[in-house]
């Protein structure tokens, strides 16, 4: 750093044409730049300057030593500016982890405006219902739903999380309506199995349900299309089934029973410190994107949503 610093101060001596000019750029006392060119000179065992009272001229190994110096600067400030731009806009590869099903249906038909806007990045989009390890695995960034209880990750929520207990018109018409909780342990309770158990929030509390039915698997997908073909009742998001709640192709089934006010769509990353640009303005676009009446509650009008005016008191 002594080196760099005694550089730059040669260099403005003789940009400035005066040791005094040059100290006040810098904020030294004249004294100081003598000695540190003086210094200067005798480590490198030559003479760079000729100073007279009324001049300073450059010696013909101070020209070639000047030329070198100014070069050297020059590339320090373009590798300064080329950081600085760097934290201001997203480059390189953006590596995002995200459960299957919401990854498909909410985020990547969006990562064409996304791009658009940041025309210098690449999305590496890995969907998963695992649970990923991200600094372990490389990620950049988890989108991740539920209740979170990692403290040793920073996660900022991007969106509330309206579940409900729902099922078919023909599926409630074969087997009746419950009207308790209780009533569940005689219906066919579809679920995949990293979705055991359900956790309710009702008139008594929260309550845990685990589900009983006549498909097992592991594909929050397969559920789904088992629910909507009639074969029982399920605990799922707004965000999964609403268009299916609009058409009136799934009815509520104890609206009395949503999710805790905890429960989000979470952005989740390593670390606050020296966020990088790409990860920063990825969760921002989440955020505008979803808000807090996600674009998939709006006109549905089911226990939970904005429109039943729940969403003030659930949104956290």
């Amino acid at each position: 750093m002594t080196g760099f610093l005694d550089l730059e101060i040669f260099a403005r001596v003789v940009e400035a044409g005066s040791m005094s000019a040059a100290g006040r750029q810098m904020g030294l006392s004249p004294a100081v730049v003598s000695k540190r060119l003086r210094k200067l000179e005798e480590r490198l065992g030559t003479r760079l300057l000729q100073r007279t009272t009324r001049q300073i001229s450059l010696t013909e190994a101070g020209q070639g030593y000047h030329e070198r110096a100014v070069a050297i600067l020059a590339a320090v400030e373009e590798a300064e500016a080329f950081v600085s731009r760097r934290t201001e806009t997203a480059r390189g590869t953006l590596k995002v982890t995200a459960p299957t099903s919401f990854g498909r249906m909410h985020i990547a038909p969006h990562l064409g405006a996304f791009l658009e806007a940041n025309p210098e990045l690449t999305v590496n989009l890995s969907l998963t219902d695992d649970f990923v390890d991200i600094v372990g695995d490389r990620f950049d960034l988890a989108v991740r739903i539920g209740e979170l209880s990692d403290t040793t990750l920073v996660a900022r929520r991007v969106a509330p999380v309206r579940r409900l207990l729902c099922a078919t018109h023909g599926y409630l018409e074969r087997h009746g309506r419950p009207r308790t909780i209780a009533d569940l342990e005689h219906h066919a309770c579809l679920a995949a199995a990293n979705q055991v158990p359900w956790r309710l929030v009702g008139p008594e509390g929260p309550v845990s349900v685990t589900p009983s039915g006549p498909i097992e698997t592991n594909s929050s997908e397969v559920a789904r299309e088992a629910i909507l073909a009639g074969l029982g009742i399920g605990w799922r998001s707004t965000w999964d089934v609403g268009p299916e709640l609009g058409r009136g192709e799934l009815e509520t089934v104890l609206p009395a029973y949503s999710a805790s006010p905890r429960i989000g769509v979470f952005a989740v990353y390593p670390s606050r410190r020296m966020l990088p640009a790409k990860v920063r303005m990825f969760i921002d676009f989440l955020a505008r994107l979803y808000g807090p009446t996600p674009y998939w509650d709006k006109g549905l009008s089911v226990p939970g949503t904005a429109e039943s005016g729940n969403l003030g008191q659930r949104a956290i």
